[in-house]
Order: C-alpha cells, then structure tokens, then sequence
C-alpha cells in the first residue's frame, strides 16, 4: 500500500492522520482522518470498504485472502485521502475474549496520593495473573477506586489514606488469533498500534453517556460474531463474544431455499423478517435456484417460509447472548437498556424480538455523526470502524503510552495498559 507513488515518482507525503481498520468476517473497512484542534472537529478524509475473505466467525483461515481484503481497502480510503497511512488501529472481533474483574492494592503510607501510587496501583504483571493459557492482554480499565476499604473512589489523587486499591476490568484475548491479525495487517505494509475489542469500538461509537453512566448492554450483531459489552456506572465491565452472526441467517436461507449466497443475502436484505405477519402467506417471493438463475420462470415461495427460516437464528443469537450474560453475572447488573447495532441488527423485528426475549428497551445505534463520514457507511454495520477510529483520535499511540508502563520490555502487552495513564495525567 506504501508502494504507490505520485505521478511525478516522488512518494506520498505523510501527515498527522490517524486510522481506523475494521477487519470483519464480511467487510473490511478503513476510515482515515484528519484530528481535530481546539476550534474545530477532527474530520474523515478517507474511507475504503472492501468484502472480506478469509475470515470464519472472525477467526482468520485465509491470510492471503485477508491481507488481500485489507490491501484492497486501505488503498481506496488513502487514494481519497490522497496520502498514505503507516498506522491503524484494528478490532480484533472474534471468539475466545476473557473478561475478568480483578482487584488489588498498595501501601501508600498515609501521604497524599499522586500519580507515581496510582502508577504504582496499575501493576502490569497483576493485571496478567490468572488469564488464560496463550491469551494476550487487550485492555485493562481501571473501573474504581478504594481508600483503607472505602470504595466507590473516582479519582485517588490528592487524597489520604494507608492504602489505595483498585478494581481492574481486565479485556484478554487469543494470542494466536491476535498474531494472526497483526501478521494479516502488517503484510499490508501497516503497524498495528492497538487492538481493540470489537465490542468496545462499537460502543464508543453508539452509546450515549447517559447510557454509560446508568448502565447498558450493547449487542453488535456482526456478519461472523456477534459481540455483547456491558457498561455499569459510566465503566466497561464486561465484554464477550458468540460465534453466530448475521452470514449464518443467509447460510441457512441458502442451504433451505437451494438459493446461491448471493440471493440468500438479497432475500434476507429485501424480504426476511424475524417477526410473523398475517399477510406472510399470501406475500410470493421470487427465488433463483442453484443452477437456474436464468429461468424464465423462478421458483416462487411464500413470505412465511423464509420468516420460518430466519427467525430461528435470530433466537439462537440471543439465547446465546443471555445464557452468556448470565453465566457471568451480567444479566441484571447493567439495568434494562439495551442498544442494538451492526449489520444483523437490521432484520426486520430484531429490535422487538430482543426486547421480547430480554425483557428490556431496546434502541437501535447508529455511530455518532463525524464529519466527513458518508451516509453510506454511517449505519448499524459500521459502528465499529467509527468506534475505533474514535478511539485512534483519544488515544495516544502505544509506542508513547508504552513509555509511561513499567518499562521498554512491556511495549508489547503492556503498552496497552498505559493508555489510561496517558489520557488522565
């Protein structure tokens, strides 16, 4: 991609742009763009979307068919930038992410706290205990603080007390499926500056603060995955993913019609719905069938029949989703708002099908307006890739962030943990 040379032979310039890289299991897209200064907001400048290949429920099974995808994307968001990007941030949405809350705490000695004890508190190596064999570390959000037991502490400095404790929300996730990402992205001639949870992009980019501050689950329903983040008290708290999304709904409408891929998802675009309606048997859809796209006359279905199909995945999603939250003790914690977002969350009735089967309100997100960000890639199906390029606009690169952890051998998994330190002090 940094191949490409203007006519004159000379190469592109670059600038302080930054990038966004949502590698999905049926798009990939980049967003890059120009950050903003005191008088004026950051603005897109650049954006590529290309279909992916290579991918499976967000698990990488084709490197050449990824880095194809990312090469094809990336290209296309630089040539409408008009300059070349060396940096991305990049979601990491597939199965295997580990969410725990952990809690630790130091001596302070009864002195007024200062950001070396709150330094101090967020120790890497603790952060790292207890995780999952081969796991990586993605996030590690401080989510309160305590003072000698007392809890509910947003902000230690300048307070005195013996001890000071926090409570971490610790994000890990394969480290081989991670390396496989990076490797993908970095035979496009890019840096990985952070990885971040598919979930955690889209959340930035959909929820409101209100939202955060009083607690909501977001449920991104991808084409592979479908991701669930859980926000109490204005902190991530919890983060998972199941590996069903929106492309298993037009595997089945194939596999149950004998339709090509590519009318399945025309059908379930145009036509499905997970909610029943009276007139869906009388309703005739037209359906081409495997080697007989060209007949005179297609093969006609009622409406009802594709509605039989759809709506039983739609269900199965969401019993995963609710076992899930269930399972770890989120069912209730994040009260009972839910937004809905990604490309699966578009079916027709999905919005009042969660809120039936979750006994919650349901809105459906779209990613906050940006400037510069066409309509077309400003719906559900791109809130993560306006989620991380938020996020590339907030946080400083990890090469800067890795400076302030606890040394140059952390500029790996622990530059990340320092990214918090860098946005507070």
């Amino acid at each position: 991609m940094h191949s490409k040379k203007k006519k004159n032979g000379a190469p592109k310039t670059r600038s302080g742009l930054v990038a966004a890289l949502d590698v999905g299991t049926t798009k990939v897209c980049c967003l890059i763009a120009k950050p903003g200064g005191a008088d004026r907001p950051a603005r897109v400048v650049g954006i590529g979307h290309q279909a992916a290949r290579g991918l499976r429920a967000g698990a990488i099974v084709d490197l050449e068919g990824v880095e194809s995808s990312v090469r094809a994307a990336v290209e296309a968001a630089e040539q409408m930038a008009g300059e070349n990007i060396r940096h991305v941030v990049v979601n990491y949405s597939g199965v295997g992410v580990a969410s725990r809350l952990i809690a630790y705490e130091v001596a302070i000695g009864g002195h007024a706290i200062g950001d070396a004890d709150v330094r101090r508190v967020m120790d890497p190596e603790a952060a790292l205990e207890g995780k999952p064999a081969d796991h990586e570390l993605l996030h590690a959000i401080p989510v309160g603080y305590a003072i000698d037991g007392t809890r509910g502490v947003r902000d230690p400095r300048g307070l005195y007390g013996q001890r000071l404790g926090v409570n971490v929300h610790v994000i890990t996730a394969p480290g081989a499926a991670l390396r496989n990402l990076t490797t993908a992205v970095a035979r496009g001639h890019l840096d990985v500056e952070q990885v971040v949870a598919g979930a955690y992009a889209s959340a930035l980019a959909s929820l409101v603060e209100d939202e955060i501050q009083l607690g909501v689950t977001l449920i991104d329903m991808g084409g592979g995955t479908t991701s669930v983040a859980v926000f109490f008290d204005g902190e991530l708290v919890h983060a998972d993913c199941v590996p069903v999304g929106g492309m298993h709904v037009t595997n089945d409408i194939a596999r149950g019609l004998s339709t090509p891929l590519a009318g399945a998802e025309r059908l379930k675009t145009l036509y499905a719905s997970v909610l029943p309606s009276p007139s869906d048997d009388r309703e005739m859809i037209a359906v081409p069938l495997i080697g007989e796209e060209n007949a005179a006359e297609p093969h006609q279905i009622p409406r009802s029949l594709l509605v039989g199909i759809v709506r039983p995945r739609i269900e199965e999603i969401l019993e995963l989703v609710r076992q899930r939250l269930e399972a770890a003790g989120f069912d209730k914690t994040a009260g009972r708002r839910v937004v809905l977002t990604g490309g699966a969350s578009q079916l027709s009735g999905v919005r009042e099908l969660v809120a039936r089967m979750l006994d919650r309100q349901v809105r459906q997100g779209r990613p906050k307006a940006i400037e510069g960000l066409a309509e077309a890639v400003s719906g559900p199906a791109f809130s993560t890739a306006a989620g991380l390029l938020e996020f590339a606009l907030k946080t400083p690169r990890a090469a800067e962030a890795a400076a302030l952890a606890a040394g140059e051998h952390h500029s790996g998994r622990f530059g990340r943990l320092g990214q918090w330190l860098r946005e507070n002090f």
